[in-house]
């Protein structure tokens, strides 16, 4: 897989960290600080590269990708459960073999925003910055419909079908997500090239298929323990930024972080959506530059 992937678009070592569901890719590169960035659903450590290179000549980038997805392995369902407990173990393990327990800027997007703030529940010491972009830590807000291209996805056959057999999720997450400008070809077969085949996709489908809904949904006590847990976080500090045309982690997701985090800094853009690493790379990389540079780890 990482043969089909063009250095100059991707132009990093990668590593790799064996787990007992096979290994998990990552990357580590610069020196310094901490910065730990998390991915979603269903992109990988491709959507942080700018960011990457922009942060690698002053601080320690650590991005991996969640098991099934990227340049890690895709074990099918007998060989990882793909649950959000295990997306959580499975970062944790990491940072741990890496001797990463400290002043850890933590970078949050998409289902990275549930994985990184329950690990940081975990680890609330290790935790000086936190920066999270269109993602959820806390149960879907009350004010907030479930999407129905996400139910079709987790509820039914023809949406299991859908995003195994025709990679209908990563297709239209490339189209839908950006509202700029469209991705050009060369970006958006980046998006597409680690979901290649049916196998390949479990992780696509999982991520959709394990949304905790309800108290009766596995991970459900996952996500209501860490809610519970972030007032521990009001003085750390905080930036959210957001792109107003996302469908899903919408402005109510972004009220919601608001509430629990009020110390915030927030930035918005109204004519950009969920990729806004994408939509607004320059913008949205200055704002991070401004934000740890203002908070320094004491």
């Amino acid at each position: 897989m990482s043969s089909l992937i063009p250095s100059e678009l991707y132009p990093f070592q990668s590593h790799f960290f064996d787990r007992p569901a096979g290994r998990l890719h990552y990357l580590d590169e610069g020196r310094g600080d901490p910065v730990v960035m998390l991915h979603g659903n269903p992109t990988w450590s491709f959507y942080y590269r700018n960011l990457v290179l922009a942060l690698r000549d002053s601080y320690r980038c650590i991005v991996p990708d969640h098991i099934g997805c990227g340049l890690s392995d895709k074990p099918p369902e007998s060989g990882y459960d793909y649950s959000l407990r295990s997306r959580i173990d499975d970062l944790e393990a990491l940072l741990n073999h890496l001797g990463i327990t400290s002043d850890i800027t933590l970078v949050v997007q998409d289902w990275g925003g549930m994985i990184g703030m329950a690990f940081a529940v975990r680890h609330r010491q290790r935790i000086k910055r936190i920066i999270a972009s269109n993602t959820g830590a806390f149960p879907l807000p009350r004010s907030k419909r479930f999407p129905f291209s996400l139910w079709l996805g987790r509820n039914t056959r023809l949406g299991a079908w859908l995003i195994l057999k025709r990679n209908a999720f990563c297709r239209l997450a490339a189209r839908w997500c950006v509202k700029r400008s469209q991705l050009s070809p060369e970006v958006r077969k980046m998006y597409l090239t680690p979901y290649d085949t049916p196998e390949h996709r479990i992780a696509v489908l999982k991520f959709v298929q394990t949304i905790p809904l309800c108290e009766s949904d596995p991970g459900y006590d996952i996500v209501s323990n860490t809610a519970a847990a972030l007032a521990n976080f009001r003085n750390v500090p905080t930036l959210l930024l957001w792109g107003m045309k996302d469908f899903v982690f919408d402005r109510h997701f972004l009220t919601e972080w608001q509430r629990y985090f009020p110390h915030a800094e927030t930035h918005t853009w109204p004519d950009c959506g969920h990729y806004l690493f994408e939509d607004a790379p320059d913008e949205v990389i200055a704002s991070i530059r401004d934000f740890i540079m203002n908070h320094p780890v004491q």
